[in-house]
């Protein structure tokens, strides 16, 4: 069930199915860089203006599943465009992403009409001097049996568009909603395990 927040924008209320911090685990492959698990976080948030904020930091995996370094780190925000508020139909998308590597991207492309899925592309790309060659990209996202699953493409001056990251995320627990089940129990605890 999707749950959406009473200060949410209503700009941003048909994004509500990103909303929270999820973790989980993915491939990484990209010609000139080791191929290699990693674990992920991605956070969305608002402050009840008319976007989301997006974080997400990665790091390489060994083959026991433990952090061995730093992988990626994203920072945005995310919008809706066009059809914010409409009955059916896609929904235009726009979002601005920097990443550690120094890396400035600006993505647009819409959200499927009836789905909780988003397909966006780069549509400009600056990066400083010390960045690795990048031209561009592709990502795919979409909540499956409540699993926030996302692939991306990327391209470099010398490689074609190609997948190159994917992941499955779950949704982690709010401590403060677990709190809140809790004061629904009956007082004394144990009637609920009869």
């Amino acid at each position: 069930m999707i749950e959406i927040p009473s200060d949410l924008h209503k700009d941003v209320v048909p994004l509500a199915f990103l909303l929270g911090t999820w973790e989980g685990a993915g491939v990484f492959d990209f010609p000139g860089s080791e191929k290699c698990n990693f674990g992920q976080e991605v956070i969305f948030r608002h402050d009840g203006r008319a976007f989301l904020e997006y974080r997400s930091r990665s790091w390489v995996l060994d083959h026991e599943g433990n952090k061995v370094r730093p992988l990626e780190n994203e920072f945005g925000f995310w919008r809706i465009t066009s059809n914010a508020g409409g009955a059916g139909g896609t929904r235009g998308i726009e979002a601005s992403m920097v990443r550690d590597e120094g890396v400035v991207e600006i993505w647009y492309g819409e959200m499927a009409d009836g789905r909780p899925q988003i397909d966006i592309a780069t549509d400009a790309v600056a990066r400083t001097a010390s960045a690795a060659p990048y031209s561009g990209g592709k990502r795919l996202y979409g909540l499956v049996n409540g699993e926030l699953m996302w692939v991306g493409e990327k391209a470099a001056p010398e490689v074609p568009l190609r997948p190159y990251m994917s992941a499955q995320l779950k949704k982690v627990l709010n401590p403060a909603k677990l709190i809140e089940d809790i004061a629904d129990l009956p007082d004394d605890g144990i009637a609920f395990f009869r």
